[in-house]
C-alpha cells in the first residue's frame, strides 16, 4: 500500500500494478512545507511508555540529527509520542528510509528495511500515469486523507493542496480515475463543493467520525449505515467503504459468503461498496481459512477464498494488500 516505494520510484507499486491492481491506495499526510506524502500515519515512528519504538514506517528514531524532533501530540483525542511528518520538510523526509510497519507478521518485507524512501503524492501520480500508458489500461488512485480534523486544527489542511494537485495534473474531473477517501464526514462534504471526483466514506466497526466528536455530534458509524444515514451519505459521497467485518463476519466468510444486507442497503441508496482490507496472512483470516501451521501469523492462508466470499456478498470492489491474491480469484 503506502510504504516501500523507492526514491527512483516504482518497485512495489509497479509489482502491485503488474499483479493486476486497478487502483493504488496511498494514505496521505503533509510535510511542514505543504507537500502531500504517502504514510500510513502522520507519526513516522511511535514510542511506547518505556521510550522504545512500538511502531515505525521510517528509520527516524535512529537518526541522531532528528532527535530534537521527538515530541508528544494529541491526534484524534489520543496522545502519541514520536516523530511526525508535519514537523519535517519534504527535503528532510527524503533523507529517511522506509520500514515495514508490521514486521512480526511480514518479516520478508522487513528484510527490505532501509532500501526505499518516502514517496510524494506527485511522484505516485507520475508513476500511475506512466504505468497506465505503458500497459495500455487505466490505473486509478484512491488517496485517503488521514486525520483531516487534526490537520485543520494545526493550520495544515490536506484538502486544498490535494485539490490543487489534482487540478495541476488534469485530474480534477468527474471522469478521472480518482477516489478520495476519509473516515470523517465534514471534509468529504467540503471536498464535494470543490471537486467532482468520486468520494468514499470510510466506516469503522465502532466509534464515530472524529469530526463528529469535535462537533459534539452523537451519531456513530452505525448511524451512518441506516437507510436514512446512507441516503444522507449519498448527497456527498459516491462510495461506501466499510471495514470488512460490517459486511461479513468471520463465520460467514468461512462458509463462502452470501448476499449482504448492508451491501443491498447501500446499493439501494445508489452507493458503490468497497470493503477494506483483505490481507492473506493467518493473522487476518478467519480460522477456517488459515494456512498451516494455523498458529503462525506470518503464514499465508486461503486469501483467495476470502475474496470470493466478499464478491458473493455483492461488493463492488475490495482493498487488498496483495492484489495478486484478489486477481487470482477474479
Amino acid at each position: 500500500r503506502d510504504c516501500l516505494l523507492s526514491r527512483g520510484l516504482g518497485d512495489v507499486y509497479k509489482r502491485q500494478i503488474a499483479d493486476g491492481a486497478d487502483v493504488i491506495e496511498p494514505d496521505l499526510v503533509i510535510t511542514r512545507d505543504g507537500v502531500l506524502v504517502a504514510r500510513h500515519e502522520n507519526a513516522l515512528a511511535v514510542l511506547g511508555p518505556d521510550g522504545h519504538v512500538v511502531e515505525a514506517t521510517t528509520d527516524v528514531a535512529e537518526r541522531p540529527d532528528y532527535a530534537d524532533r521527538r515530541t508528544t501530540k494529541t491526534v484524534d483525542g489520543r496522545r502519541v509520542s514520536g516523530w511526525f511528518a508535519e514537523d519535517f520538510s519534504w527535503a528532510e523526509l527524503q533523507t529517511l528510509r522506509a520500514r515495514e510497519r508490521i514486521p512480526a507478521i511480514r518479516p520478508a518485507n522487513a528484510r527490505l528495511d532501509g532500501r526505499y524512501g518516502i514517496p510524494s503524492l506527485q511522484q505516485i501520480v507520475d508513476l500511475v500515469r506512466s504505468e497506465s500508458t505503458r500497459l495500455g489500461r487505466a490505473i486509478g488512485m484512491a488517496p485517503e486523507t488521514k486525520h483531516p480534523t487534526y490537520f485543520q486544527s494545526i493550520g495544515m489542511p490536506l484538502e486544498e493542496p490535494l485539490v490543487a494537485l489534482l487540478e495541476a495534473n488534469g485530474l480534477n474531473q468527474a471522469d478521472s480515475p480518482v477516489v478520495i477517501q476519509s473516515f470523517e464526514v465534514a471534509n468529504l462534504q467540503a471536498l464535494r463543493q470543490r471537486t467532482p471526483v468520486r468520494l468514499a466514506q470510510l466506516v469503522g466497526a465502532r466509534g464515530q467520525p472524529y469530526d463528529f466528536t469535535v462537533a459534539g455530534d452523537s451519531r456513530s458509524y452505525a448511524d451512518l449505515l441506516t437507510p436514512e444515514g446512507l441516503a444522507a451519505m449519498r448527497r456527498y459521497a459516491d462510495v461506501l467503504a466499510p471495514v470488512k467485518s460490517l459486511v461479513l463476519g468471520p463465520e460467514a466468510v468461512a462458509r463462502g459468503g452470501a448476499a449482504s444486507e448492508l451491501v443491498a442497503r447501500a446499493h439501494a441508496a445508489d452507493l458503490s461498496v468497497v470493503v477494506w482490507t483483505l490481507r492473506p496472512e493467518n493473522a487476518f483470516l478467519p480460522a477456517a481459512l488459515k494456512g498451516e501451521p494455523v498458529g503462525d501469523d506470518t503464514v499465508r492462508g486461503r486469501g483467495e477464498a476470502e475474496v470470493a466470499a466478499y464478491l458473493r456478498a455483492g461488493v463492488d470492489g475490495v482493498f487488498a494488500d496483495d492484489p495478486g491474491v484478489a486477481v487470482s480469484y477474479t
